[in-house]
């Protein structure tokens, strides 16, 4: 067999040093808008502990959650950092969204056409065109890429895209630049997304990224730009 080149070579590379990514908590639209907004600001074990406190507390569709007390749903937005408050309100919002579009978990999404879905993802608080991605592609509507902030930040620096003024303009030539590379096949996308998304969490931080122990740089262009021959800490 002919070795893997590319981006699926790296993506190998990740999996090799990180294991494979764990399978997303939230299953519904709704539940990937509620994971978004029930914490702030933290890693993903505490927002899944948040998230499960919202569960246990409300729900997780929009009926249950439009129902439940103010205090109820602070018991779990406090597990998920700052301003808990003010989350408890975003919930009560995507909450009364929801059901303006007439769905207690906005799965009936899945019956229109991807742009016409995306549209209605972007009116929840949160939600911009890379959580719109993500839903679409983790719910299993649309077979498109999705790089969460960490995710892009990796795909640029090993070369995949091109820094623009906008983060819109970096989020499009990342994904036009991974596209070839990765086809359509929904699995590829989710694991190519996630590893992606690990390495920006982890050696390829957006401050002092820990280029020494990452098996990527060398291919990678932040790498070959900014840390080889640099007198201080790489990165």
């Amino acid at each position: 067999m002919a070795p893997r080149k590319g981006i699926a070579a790296a993506l190998d590379e990740l999996e090799r040093l990180y294991g494979r990514p764990r399978k997303p908590v939230p299953k519904t639209p709704l539940e990937w808008i509620l994971w978004e907004n029930v914490a702030y600001l933290v890693d993903d074990e505490r927002r899944e502990l948040a998230f499960r406190a919202l569960g246990k507390k409300a729900g997780w569709t929009a009926d249950r959650i439009a129902k439940a007390s103010r205090p109820a749903l602070l018991e779990a937005t406090r597990l998920g950092g700052m301003h808990p408050e003010q989350r408890v309100e975003r919930l009560k919002d995507v909450a009364e969204l929801a059901l303006a579009e007439g769905s207690a978990d906005l799965s009936h999404l899945r019956r229109m056409p991807p742009a016409q879905a995306r549209k209605v993802l972007k009116k929840f608080p949160g939600i911009g065109d890379p959580g719109a991605d993500k839903i679409l592609l983790f719910c299993g509507f649309e077979n498109v890429l999705a790089l969460d902030s960490n995710a892009l930040r990796a795909a640029v620096r090993l070369g995949y895209g091109e820094e623009a003024k906008s983060y819109a303009s970096t989020y499009r030539s990342a994904l036009a630049a991974l596209a070839p590379g990765l086809g359509r096949d929904p699995a590829v996308l989710r694991r190519a997304s996630q590893l992606l998304r690990i390495h920006g969490q982890g050696l390829c931080k957006r401050n002092a990224p820990d280029c020494d122990d990452c098996p990527l740089s060398s291919r990678c262009r932040y790498y070959a730009r900014e840390a080889v021959g640099s007198p201080r800490t790489r990165g």
